[in-house]
């Protein structure tokens, strides 16, 4: 017997007039690191999606497919990234950046020479009530790295997962491969960052993100990385 997603409940909600309803599909195993993306979508979306609809992916969902990947027995902690560590803030019950091990990633990816003036610069605006000025000047997308989470399910304990390099052209890719609209974005629980939306969706970053602001895919360990978004009045 094939395994199927399974539909799940979310809130409607209503952006600019408009109420869409948010269908977070339920996968029933991990998706492998390296899995093709559109023949994921076939296995799992594309048996719920009627015309109209579009999908929204998780960023992890597309990295995962791109095997943006890195296991943490290949990073080797620095002093700096002790030190980095020390400074950063605990978001709820989860230590997400307070593992040395991602933060040395993170260096990795932006360089030593733009975490440092970001670490010292961060530290100050924070003393004047500034928040997020660390990954402003980070940049390089560090602030998209996800994994490394004890409280994650496994694997994403032992992994991480690195920012895909292209969002805009995978969603362009998805539509036009399987016809369906697609848009992918950094969301969890602290916020929700669009990265890509095809021409097919019809609605600017901005909107999007409002459609998804409370986040319907949920956190990792609810199994599901995609939802189907669909339009269901307007005014």
């Amino acid at each position: 017997m094939t395994k199927e997603s399974m539909p799940q409940s979310a809130p409607r909600i209503t952006v600019g007039g408009a109420a869409y309803e948010r269908i977070p599909l339920k996968v029933p195993e991990l998706i492998p690191f390296g899995e093709n993306l559109a023949d994921t979508l076939k296995k799992y979306v594309m048996p719920h999606v009627k015309p109209g609809d579009w999908v929204a992916l998780s960023e992890k969902l597309v990295s995962i497919s791109e095997n943006r990947v890195r296991h943490i027995s290949t990073v080797k902690v620095s002093l700096l990234a002790r030190i980095i560590t020390k400074g950063v803030k605990k978001h709820k019950n989860m230590t997400a950046w307070s593992r040395p091990e991602k933060v040395q990633v993170a260096i990795e990816e932006a360089g030593a020479w733009r975490i440092i003036p970001a670490a010292v610069i961060g530290g100050i605006g924070k003393l004047f009530g500034a928040r997020g000025v660390f990954w402003v000047i980070a940049g390089n997308r560090v602030s998209e790295i996800d994994g490394f989470i004890p409280e994650d399910m496994y694997p994403y304990t032992e992994w991480a997962v690195l920012p895909p390099p292209d969002p805009q052209g995978v969603c362009d890719r998805i539509e036009r491969e399987l016809g369906v609209p697609c848009v992918t974005g950094d969301m969890n629980y602290i916020g929700v960052k669009i990265l890509g939306v095809s021409k097919g969706v019809g609605l600017d970053k901005k909107t999007v993100k409002q459609i998804l602001i409370d986040n319907p895919l949920g956190q990792g360990n609810k199994m599901t990385p995609f939802c189907i978004v669909r339009k269901i009045s307007s005014e």
